[in-house]
């Protein structure tokens, strides 16, 4: 059955492992043929990026930068994430918009609902940058929001992890995959899944999350056509 997904990648899946940071080439397109295969399938699939391989507004708000101006230099990032992830999808076969949520309209199309709307309807995949066009505010809660507002059946969280843990597997080897969890479990316990705006949005939309790990191979694949994979939170 195809569905609607809103997936959310971050920026720092896009960047060289080696070094940490930019824009590794073949992991983009990597990612891009993923999106591409279960794309051809029918399914309907909106994207969210994140900034953080390139600036992450709330590092720099820390080090004495103002907050706001950070949030919008961590926006342009994002943009700049997205533009490589269509040309990789268009190399892929798969016809793609970006739509950003502050005006930047020489790249990009302004984010308009209906017309994200119509553009999955057409066939079409759709990344969105630039966070909500506001700051203070996280490319979770974007992913969250924008779910909403596009009536998907659910939100893709790719993460460097298989799933939600009891505790950080880095540094607690013990700890243990939980496979399924409710909204309330992951507020009250702390679960560092998404920041809790994200998750209340989702948990007032019904919109369930699925968390998993985007360096498997196939796992994007996986979680767009359904595949009980990683941690589900509803």
């Amino acid at each position: 059955m195809a569905r609607r997904v809103a997936l959310k990648l971050s920026g720092e899946s896009f960047a060289d492992p080696e070094i940490g940071y930019g824009i590794d080439p073949e992991i983009v397109a990597a990612v891009a043929t993923e999106v591409a295969e279960v794309h051809a399938e029918g399914h309907q699939i909106v994207m969210v990026v994140g900034g953080g391989n390139i600036f992450r507004g709330l590092s720099a708000a820390a080090e004495g930068m103002d907050r706001s101006n950070a949030d919008y230099m961590g926006m342009l990032a994002t943009v700049i994430n997205a533009l490589a992830l269509r040309d990789a999808l268009e190399r892929a076969g798969c016809e793609t918009r970006v739509q950003t949520a502050i005006s930047i309209q020489q790249v990009a199309e302004p984010y308009i609902r209906l017309r994200a709307i119509r553009h999955l309807e057409k066939g079409r995949a759709v990344i969105l940058a630039g966070g909500t066009g506001n700051p203070y505010f996280t490319t979770d809660t974007t992913v969250a929001l924008r779910a909403a507002e596009i009536e998907a059946d659910v939100v893709l969280k790719a993460t460097k992890v298989d799933g939600v843990y009891d505790a950080d597997p880095v540094l607690h080897p013990e700890a243990t995959l939980i496979p399924e969890l409710s909204y309330m479990e992951v507020l009250e316990r702390g679960l560092r899944v998404m920041d809790s705006t994200a998750i209340t949005m989702c948990m007032e939309n019904d919109l369930p999350i699925r968390v998993f790990d985007i360096s498997a191979p196939g796992n994007i694949a996986r979680a767009v056509r359904g595949e009980p994979i990683g941690t589900l939170i509803r």
